[in-house]
């Protein structure tokens, strides 16, 4: 193993995650190397520079609080930041705290296996180089493996082929064909200008989302200056409520309002950005008469939108809560679905059946398209983990751990893999909360870990058997108790026969920190430290 280089602890990403979890380990004094795919810092707001991508929580919550030098130094320009607003805010931040000198760019982690007579892992690249690390964190993000479906006759295709995720900006768009798989977060923010650019855009959609207006604005000077004089107070409000946003739900029950009233309350709601309409009531994600109010709602807002009732049908969610799959935020898409240069296409009505040269075909149709584009979304929360060959004691493949379903102790660790802990992992709030808001707790655990074991003398530690099967049955016990199992949604991973098993935990942010925090100072109650 000579001629590898050596550190405490190696970190396999650079965005939010990578940066945050760098900057902690150096202040800790740990000699820590990160090592990125991209050749720059940003992690999914590095990759996905498609037109119209923006993040869909408020600017102001989604930017890193560890630091109040960092929040005096930034402006945020809008309500909702465009991803290059996010990108330029990530390398200020790489920048500001001197963070590139300790990342390899342009290299990918194709394998990590541990040596237990040696207690290091050793960490392999695609560059040839190669590490060896006490510690090893994957900070590889819960959004950041895209999946392309697999498309009968799709090598007879001669156009271009494009994904969100792994954008090409010199594909020219104008004038042409494009053909939209996908109507999620990135399908619903791609949407408006591809058709302002393509003479027909043709949108094939499988499941419809519900979609409400991001309401975006530039923030102006008065707005800035009320959010900094309130802002410690809302961070911390965040950190312990439950989706670890500054907004919490409005009290009550909608089923118990009157009509009006709960029509008042939906429409006040309505333009609040992303999650506003979910907090209108406070019992909209676990009671399912009164979700039936407020989708019918937003099924009532997203027909005045559209004048083609066929259209109409098929954009409309049906069949399952509102809030259950991801919510999503749009500008401009629904109004953008009404224009003539817009088809869409129902693919459980017309499946796809082949592909021409230029064109799709389906049970009923051929349509043309010189552009494909796929907004079909991510192997979520563990896709990047298993892109990579990661084998643990007696050589135990993490893939093949997780072929019966995604888990781990806290979504932080998986036994037989010691050492080796993962942020926003199955079983951690993650996609389903604030995610800057989870990260910051998962990087401050970890560092807090870290520093204990050095204190103690420790140098491996790993989840046990049965901390990590309490904890998963937990998780999905909680999960019953709400509408999310109801929906099939990518917060469901797969087993190897094809039963789902629930990622998130959905217990809130600030139950999920006191545990974690519980566990710290009760010597790190379901590990063994060696």
């Amino acid at each position: 193993m000579s001629g590898l280089r050596q550190f405490d602890v190696i970190v396999v990403g650079a965005g939010f995650a990578g940066l945050y979890m760098l900057h902690k380990l150096r202040e800790a004094g740990f000699q820590a190397h990160v090592v990125e795919a991209g050749s720059g810092v940003g992690g999914t707001w590095y990759w996905n520079r498609y037109p119209g991508a923006r993040c869909d929580v408020p600017s102001i919550e989604y930017s890193y609080s560890f630091s109040s030098e960092l929040e005096n130094e930034w402006r945020w320009s809008e309500r909702y930041a465009a991803q290059p607003e996010i990108l330029t805010y990530l390398e200020y931040v790489a920048d500001r705290f001197d963070l590139k000198k300790d990342i390899t760019f342009d290299t990918k982690v194709t394998a990590a296996v541990w040596d237990d007579a040696m207690k290091l892992w050793r960490v392999d690249t695609d560059q040839g180089n190669g590490y060896l690390s006490q510690h090893l964190i994957l900070a590889t993000g819960a959004l950041s493996a895209p999946k392309t479906p697999e498309l009968p006759g799709i090598e007879n295709f001669k156009g271009a082929i494009l994904h969100t995720a792994k954008w090409d900006a010199r594909v020219d768009i104008e004038g042409k064909a494009v053909a939209l798989f996908g109507t999620g977060s990135s399908g619903i923010q791609v949407t408006p200008p591809l058709a302002q650019k393509a003479s027909q855009l043709t949108v094939f959609q499988r499941t419809p989302n519900f979609a409400v207006p991001a309401n975006n604005r530039p923030l102006n000077e008065d707005e800035w200056r009320q959010s900094r004089a309130t802002l410690p107070a809302r961070r911390e409000a965040a950190r312990q409520g439950f989706l670890g946003f500054f907004d919490v739900p409005r009290a009550g029950a909608a089923k118990d309002d009157t009509p009006d009233k709960r029509e008042q309350r939906f429409n006040e709601q309505w333009n609040a950005g992303t999650a506003g309409l979910l907090l209108a009531y406070e019992d909209l994600l676990v009671d399912e008469e009164s979700n039936a109010h407020a989708a019918e709602f937003a099924r009532r807002k997203i027909a005045e939108t559209i004048d083609d009732p066929d259209k109409v049908r098929k954009i409309t969610p049906q069949g399952y809560p509102l809030g259950s799959r991801r919510m999503c935020s749009e500008i401009g898409f629904y109004e953008t679905i009404n224009r003539t240069n817009v088809a869409l296409v129902d693919v459980r009505e017309e499946p796809v059946t082949g592909f021409s040269a230029y064109g799709i075909r389906t049970t009923d149709h051929h349509y043309s398209a010189e552009v494909v584009v796929f907004a079909t979304g991510f192997d979520a929360c563990v896709g990047a983990i298993k892109a990579i060959d990661i084998r643990g004691l007696e050589g135990k493949s993490l893939r093949e751990e997780w072929a019966d379903g995604p888990h781990a102790y806290l979504g932080l660790a998986v036994p037989a893999f010691p050492n080796l802990f993962t942020i926003t992992g199955p079983g951690s709030p993650s996609v389903l909360s604030n995610v800057v808001v989870s990260i910051e707790q998962h990087v401050e655990w970890i560092a807090r870990c870290l520093t204990d074991m050095r204190a103690s003398g420790k140098a491996t530690i790993e989840a046990t058997e049965e901390a990590e099967r309490d904890w998963m049955d937990h998780v999905h016990e909680i999960a019953q108790q709400t509408l999310f199992p109801r929906a099939d949604s990518w917060y469901h991973g797969r087993t190897r026969d094809g039963r789902k098993v629930f990622m998130p935990y959905v217990g809130g942010c600030g139950p999920y920190r006191a545990t974690c925090d519980e566990i710290a100072a009760a010597d790190y109650r379901g590990f063994n430290l060696g």
